[in-house]
């Protein structure tokens, strides 16, 4: 057995996923429908588990039979291509974790302040709920119902001093499907509840189920704060009927700013909300009508939107839909997230001067797994720069 060649056989293999999961990652940033997508992941697995076997029979053990002492030079031309590609894909693999363990505190940021709540500790027994993935929700080392709640302060440039302090509760990703259960969502909102925010942004994603919309009232429905609360639509809600969704959250109180724009004034000065939900649904909103000094949020499902947000001169945008990966490997981070970014913008806060980028984790997912990459309630504090 030529050891050194089964190590470099099995870096490739990693290059292997790592190529996939790019391609995986940008095809769901498109407005695919679910019905395409699961075809896609389909085809994804397969390719997925058969290509180590393939590699290690046709190369390692067969043909140029690396692993019986075969030299390299032998490798048909068909998988000498490929197998660069995936070389690719190892050093890609390599170059993000170190850039993630460099990755220095951002210069905007004033102090951050999180804590972990185990809803299950708190309700006595997990709330696994009864949906189709409740299995799932209870493999061991699954963190799905322990929350970071955090308070992030930052310094905005373009925050007037009369709004220092402004206060910003960021939702998103709630995914009612039916696992975790209903007890874990109203937990959360109790949570958010007891952070007493100026205003709230959900960041869409909110229904798997049609028939959770019940659920509702006793979840969004239960927050309110003195500058409003304000939402936008996600891709899982597109696959559902927004129609009826976007009713069913106006009902609780809740402004809808996909496609336009929100003024409000405080303080003196002026707020302007916008919010968008390209690629899947709508337009994007125009902030050409605002006045021109007043601080501008974006409220977009996928951080993917950035360049427009800076185009527009937007001071803060929120984002969710790629929940952080939701498994963080050791050393490499996360590896799937649906962005044609990749996994750039997976989750946390980037500066792309004017405009200040957080992308949330999420509260849930479609499927209830969560692995150093934990679910999101955050509650962000502006001061003026």
């Amino acid at each position: 057995m030529d050891w050194v060649n089964l190590l470099l056989l099995l870096l490739l293999c990693a290059g292997h996923a790592e190529v996939l999961a790019a391609a995986v990652n940008r095809l769901h940033a498109r407005p695919f429908g679910e019905r395409r997508l699961k075809q896609f992941r389909r085809v994804y697995t397969i390719v997925l588990l058969a290509f180590p076997v393939a590699l290690l029979w046709f190369v390692g053990l067969r043909g140029p039979a690396l692993l019986r002492g075969g030299e390299w030079r032998d490798v048909p031309v068909g998988w000498t291509l490929y197998l660069a590609a995936c070389a690719v894909g190892a050093t890609s693999l390599l170059i993000a974790g170190l850039s993630r363990a460099l990755r220095k505190v951002p210069q905007w940021q004033v102090s951050n302040h999180s804590r972990t709540i185990d809803i299950s500790q708190r309700l006595g027994s997990p709330p696994v709920g009864s949906g189709p993935y409740r299995l799932l929700a209870q493999i061991p080392f699954n963190e799905v119902f322990q929350v970071e709640v955090s308070e992030k302060h930052y310094r905005l440039p373009r925050l007037p001093r009369e709004l220092d302090g402004l206060s910003i509760l960021h939702l998103s990703d709630l995914h009612f499907r039916g696992t975790p259960g209903l007890p874990y969502f109203e937990q959360v909102i109790e949570l958010a509840s007891e952070l007493r925010c100026d205003m709230i942004a959900f960041a869409g994603d909110l229904l798997d189920n049609p028939k959770l919309i019940q659920w509702l009232p006793n979840t969004l429905g239960r927050l309110s704060a003195p500058l409003g609360c304000y939402f936008i639509l996600g891709n899982h809600d597109w696959y559902l009927d927004p129609a009826a969704i976007r009713a069913a959250v106006r009902d609780l109180g809740w402004q809808d700013v996909a496609g336009k724009t929100v003024e409000i004034e405080h303080r003196g000065q002026w707020l302007v909300i916008g919010g968008t939900e390209l690629p899947w649904m709508g337009k994007h909103p125009d902030f050409s009508t605002a006045p021109a000094d007043a601080f501008r949020i974006l409220v977009s499902h996928t951080p993917d939107n950035i360049a427009y947000a800076r185009s527009q001169n937007v001071d803060l945008m929120l984002s969710g839909h790629n929940h952080g990966g939701q498994v963080q490997l050791p050393l490499i981070g996360p590896v799937f997230a649906p962005s044609r970014f990749g996994v750039r913008y997976a989750g946390g806060v980037f500066e792309h001067e004017p405009t200040l980028l957080y992308v949330s984790r999420g509260i849930s997912g479609r499927r209830p797994l969560r692995w150093n990459c934990l679910p999101e309630l955050t509650k962000l504090v502006l001061h003026a720069g």
